[in-house]
């Protein structure tokens, strides 16, 4: 899609956001609040790099702390574009049966995989709170930055309630379109 289709900050047509319509300052919020969290993670993971590379080869000294930084912030972004991902409709899926089948159909094969995207989005986090409980119980420590290894643990169930909540957003959508007998909002294409 082309950059003028969808301005910074919408969503695209059809894809719509968790509560009432009339929540717009909310919505805008919520509709930003992940790419602004990627815009500074991403710029920490680059501000990180730089220096690191500066330290290790003009000063002939790197620290402990630079790349467990970005890796940890890496993780972090990673987990939020995932999220972006589902709410954009532009994560790897198979469209070849939804784009023969009439529209109530195409939009029924959809709303089951926003319905698998959310199982599998419920397991995961239930999954990932185990690893933070044992973390927490231990006081395991980072190797480099000496913080609690819980706080980047958590962005594994952080992630998942991200993606949970925005696939929840895209079967609302989905359903609104089942019942207007309209195809599923197409969403963002990555490559064409």
């Amino acid at each position: 899609m082309h950059g003028s289709e969808h301005p910074l900050g919408t969503d695209p047509p059809g894809i719509g956001l968790i509560g009432p319509p009339g929540m717009t300052g909310f919505a805008n919020l919520w509709r930003n609040a992940e790419r602004l969290a990627m815009l500074w993670l991403y710029a920490f993971i680059v501000l990180v790099i730089v220096i690191e590379v500066i330290r290790r080869f003009v000063f002939d000294f790197s620290s402990i702390w630079g790349e467990e930084a970005a890796r940890f912030a890496f993780i972090y972004l990673v987990w939020i574009g995932a999220a972006v991902g589902v709410r954009n409709r532009s994560h790897i899926r198979f469209t070849i049966l939804a784009d023969i089948l009439p529209p109530r159909g195409a939009t029924l094969l959809s709303m089951i995989g926003s319905l698998a995207i959310i199982g599998f989005a419920a397991f995961a986090f239930y999954w990932s709170l185990e690893p933070i409980a044992t973390s927490l119980r231990f006081g395991s420590v980072s190797e480099g930055l000496r913080l609690p290894r819980a706080w980047f643990l958590v962005a594994v169930p952080i992630g998942f309630t991200l993606v949970l909540l925005r696939a929840l957003g895209v079967l609302w959508a989905d359903m609104r379109a089942f019942r207007a007998n309209q195809p599923p909002p197409s969403g963002e294409k990555l490559f064409d």
